[in-house]
């Protein structure tokens, strides 16, 4: 049970890590006004994200000598579309949705 703890911590701290840095960059994209006029802020979560979490989980992968399979591949651009939605709707939205799906006794 301990590396399912300890997976699962690292899981949350890599999307909050990454939606850190997709709104830290998306906010220097929107200080240029002719990129905010031509492209909507959602639409560049969506690509940022699709960009950086494959590369950063490829690239820890990698970096610890982990063999890259398949399913790490699909893995990382499901965690890009949950950093994506954290980015764009905020942790009010994640704390509701973990509200929903948790059971309080």
């Amino acid at each position: 049970m301990t590396n399912f703890t300890e997976d699962v911590s690292r899981i949350i701290v890599f999307i909050g890590v990454m939606a850190f840095i997709v709104s830290v960059i998306t906010e220097a994209f929107k200080r240029w006004t002719w990129f905010e006029k031509k492209v909507p802020t959602a639409l560049t979560v969506i690509i940022l994200s699709l960009i950086l979490c494959p590369a950063s989980l490829l690239g820890l992968a990698a970096y610890y000598g982990v063999a890259i399979e398949w399913y790490m591949v699909f893995a990382s651009f499901i965690a890009a579309f949950i950093v994506a939605l954290v980015s764009m709707d905020g942790w009010e939205r994640v704390t509701e949705l973990a509200e929903k799906l948790i059971r309080k006794k």
